[in-house]
């Protein structure tokens, strides 16, 4: 099958690595190089260094509204277009190109967390499952038809990294099934719709008036990107992994209440620091980090604000 594949991050680059094993990829489109680094030199993204690597066409184009793009890529005359976090809105144009459509491998059980960072906002809700939904694409915000589905158990100290990886080796599992088996749509259900709105930065500073155990999903869903932090005076500390507890004392939120790097949550809660890093220091275990600093009992963190 001759299959145009979309995508950037690593996950779609792992995918494109599966999909490439199996099908002729006839061509890649992916974002444009960004800058990235200390030099911030520009970078091509994960997707177009495995299609490099692979000796695979790569088309990078800052737009597909153009009249220009549309034709290039329905001058490809592929059978397929499989889409996975490629970051650019389809025009019609190019979902009706292909032979079967455009594809896309979707990291939620839809009609669940339609959107952005379906990864994230399931771990910060709570959620106890999400999974791979493999999707005809249309011109709604994955809104199309179902063609298979896949469940993963989100277990409750799991990161969004760890998810990440469970997610991206059955979105290649059943990519594969879909264009072997080409199984008839389905159409999503109209009923529990919710949309991951796209992570913003400043969602990653730690607002300890929340209750604790919604702090701690935060901590896990933004691991590791953009990942959590506080503000200790001018100094910004970023929280990997925490642990919820009482506050039997009711203290005010964000304050430190032992030397052992409990915090005062909202709602008589509290939070254990369990892996952290200061700034310009290595990622560590709170008790390896303590042997050489302290953040003493009382101690007010900075407000949000």
């Amino acid at each position: 099958m001759k299959v145009i594949f979309m995508g950037t991050p690593d996950i779609a680059a792992s995918v494109l690595k599966r999909l490439a094993s199996a099908h002729e990829v006839i061509a890649v489109y992916t974002q444009p190089p960004r800058p990235a680094g200390r030099k911030m030199q520009l970078q091509p993204s994960p997707v177009q260094q495995v299609a490099e690597s692979l000796g695979i066409p790569v088309h990078a184009p800052l737009t597909l509204k153009t009249s220009e793009a549309q034709a290039e890529f329905a001058a490809l005359n592929a059978d397929v277009a499989v889409v996975c976090a490629y970051g650019l809105i389809l025009p019609n144009a190019v979902l009706k190109a292909p032979k079967m459509g455009c594809i896309n491998i979707h990291a939620s059980l839809l009609p669940r967390w339609r959107g952005a960072a379906p990864i994230q906002r399931a771990i910060e809700a709570g959620d106890s499952e999400t999974g791979i939904t493999i999707m005809q694409m249309d011109s709604g915000l994955d809104t199309g038809d179902m063609l298979l589905r896949g469940i993963v158990s989100i277990t409750p100290d799991m990161t969004a990294g760890e998810l990440y990886d469970k997610l991206t080796q059955m979105g290649g599992d059943l990519i594969l099934k879909t264009l072997s088996e080409r199984p008839m749509p389905i159409p999503q259900p109209s009923e529990g719709v919710t949309y991951a709105e796209k992570i913003k930065k400043e969602e990653a500073l730690i607002d300890w008036t929340l209750p604790a155990n919604r702090i701690e999903r935060l901590i896990r869903a933004f691991n590791p990107f953009p990942v959590a932090y506080f503000m200790n005076g001018e100094e910004r500390i970023r929280v990997f992994r925490a642990e919820v507890e009482e506050d039997s004392s009711h203290s005010e939120p964000g304050t430190v209440l032992d030397d052992k790097l409990l915090i005062a949550c909202g709602n008589g809660s509290a939070l254990r620091l369990t892996v952290l890093q200061r700034a310009g220091k290595t990622k560590m275990p709170a008790k390896e980090l303590l042997k050489g600093w302290t953040l003493p009992k009382g101690t007010k963190l900075c407000d949000i604000n």
